[in-house]
């Protein structure tokens, strides 16, 4: 089956609907958007570089006559995360894509004491995500939570939660990703009117991908764009989250080893019981720590 046929069997009209997408310029955040627009989708496109946002909103308005909406976000700041979730709160979102990511960048603490990359992939989102949850409720609404498989190259540490110890990139990242995954899929395990896909592209050449030195990303990114599947083809993924949830303990994402073909939702065996209910419990630690930091100021 082609991505045309797929989508056409496995998606319909979003008019009506309004959906908010965190990373709404990237590779994968802009191919998502065009499919959403294409939809009917009445979008606001939650990004950091306003004139990167403004024109691409420009290009999906001319594409498909899409009604977009721009609205800054910083997921490093959580000010900024909150001055967004009172706009979403007014206008009142279906669907909030978490899509967003942050993977080899310079490393400091943030003001809610979390390390960066940690706050921008977990913390933030979290943050946004249970600040919403009674407005989605009502709405009978959904969050979209992009994953990746880099969540399996680690377990948690209760002692170091954000890994602001750690230097690999790779697991400092996936340690994040941990957390965004299984503590939303505690989040709603009993919930019984907003609804949860946790998703994931595979692997996929983005901006996300370009961390490594000059002469060696030279080296592999032609490679990289033949081996794997290009951000178009990788976003149907994401899209599969707004029209399917995901039960407790599952995911989307690529068919063939979680990293080529189109959608499929499948179990996750990668984190076992007990750390999963340590994930819960250290989520709403930081949910507590991010809603603090607000409040002091």
């Amino acid at each position: 089956m082609n991505s045309e046929k797929w989508r056409k069997q496995n998606t319909e009209s979003l008019r009506g609907k309004t959906i908010a997408v965190t990373g709404s310029t990237g590779g994968l955040g802009g191919e998502l958007c065009a499919y959403l627009a294409e939809l009917g989708a009445t979008l606001i496109l939650l990004d950091r570089n306003a004139e990167r946002s403004a024109a691409h909103a420009r290009r999906l308005r001319e594409s498909f006559g899409a009604d977009v909406t721009c609205v800054r976000l910083d997921l490093e700041d959580l000010f900024s995360a909150e001055a967004a979730v009172e706009i979403l709160l007014e206008r009142q979102i279906d669907v909030f894509i978490h899509n967003a990511g942050a993977y080899s960048i310079p490393r400091h603490a943030c003001a809610c004491g979390y390390d960066n990359v940690f706050t921008i992939n977990f913390a933030a989102p979290y943050y946004m995500i249970r600040r919403l949850m009674p407005m989605l409720r009502a709405r009978r609404g959904r969050v979209v939570a992009v994953g990746s498989i880099a969540h399996n190259y680690s377990t948690i540490d209760r002692q170091d939660v954000d890994f602001s110890t750690r230097k690999a990139a790779s697991k400092v990242y996936g340690n994040a990703k941990r957390y965004l995954m299984f503590a939303l899929h505690a989040l709603f395990r009993d919930e019984t009117e907003a609804s949860l896909a946790v998703t994931h592209p595979g692997i996929t050449f983005t901006n996300i991908t370009a961390h490594y030195p000059k002469l060696i990303f030279a080296l592999i990114k032609h490679p990289m764009k033949v081996i794997f599947m290009r951000p178009r083809k990788a976003a149907l993924s994401i899209l599969a989250g707004v029209f399917s949830p995901t039960p407790y303990g599952t995911w989307i994402g690529p068919r063939i080893f979680d990293i080529w073909g189109l959608p499929k939702q499948r179990k996750l065996h990668t984190c076992r019981t007990e750390e999963r209910e340590s994930i819960a419990r250290i989520a709403e630690t930081v949910y507590a720590r991010c809603a603090d930091t607000i409040t002091r100021v």
